[in-house]
């Protein structure tokens, strides 16, 4: 059972990895940042429209990395199109917590969790077993959350 379930997750890392889903600059974006990982070469940058209410109306991505940076990248922008700013940050801490630790800290009770997402991007949680990956996996989230905050660079350095 769990070689199947793991043989399944690599299937799914090296489908986004080979065919990554919004790799592409939208001519709409009005934010953006570029995400950094000097330990492996990993650059990437994370193109956003924010609509005025909050909502990421788009998310894409272009750059040159490895499977796991891409894929993490490409699951991160289907995953977080349609959601508020304030949702993509939660999802975003909650991968990171679901990367880094073995029992993820319960969010708290006014912290929105989106089970579908999580379960969506639990191909990439065997990466806390590898430290250097995990840098990998994050990458495109980091960039995402500096896109979001206005700054124009995420490196897994800091």
């Amino acid at each position: 059972m769990f070689d199947d379930l793991r043989d399944l997750y690599q299937e799914v890392i090296l489908d986004h990895g080979r065919k990554p889903r919004n790799f592409r600059h939208p001519a709409g974006a009005n934010r953006e940042a570029r995400g950094d990982n000097p330990m492996c070469g990993d650059k990437l940058i994370v193109y956003l429209t924010v609509t005025d209410d909050g909502r990421i109306d788009d998310a894409a991505f272009l750059g040159k990395g490895c499977a796991i940076s891409t894929a993490s990248a490409s699951l991160m922008t289907e995953l977080v199109r349609g959601k508020t700013v304030e949702a993509a940050r939660a999802l975003f801490h909650q991968f990171h917590e679901l990367c880094t630790h073995d029992t993820p800290a319960a969010p708290s009770d006014d912290t929105p969790v989106d089970h579908d997402a999580l379960d969506r991007l639990q191909v990439l949680s065997g990466v806390r077993q590898y430290p250097v990956r995990v840098k990998c996996a994050t990458l495109p989230w980091h960039a995402m959350a500096a896109a979001l905050d206005g700054g124009p660079s995420a490196t897994t350095e800091t």
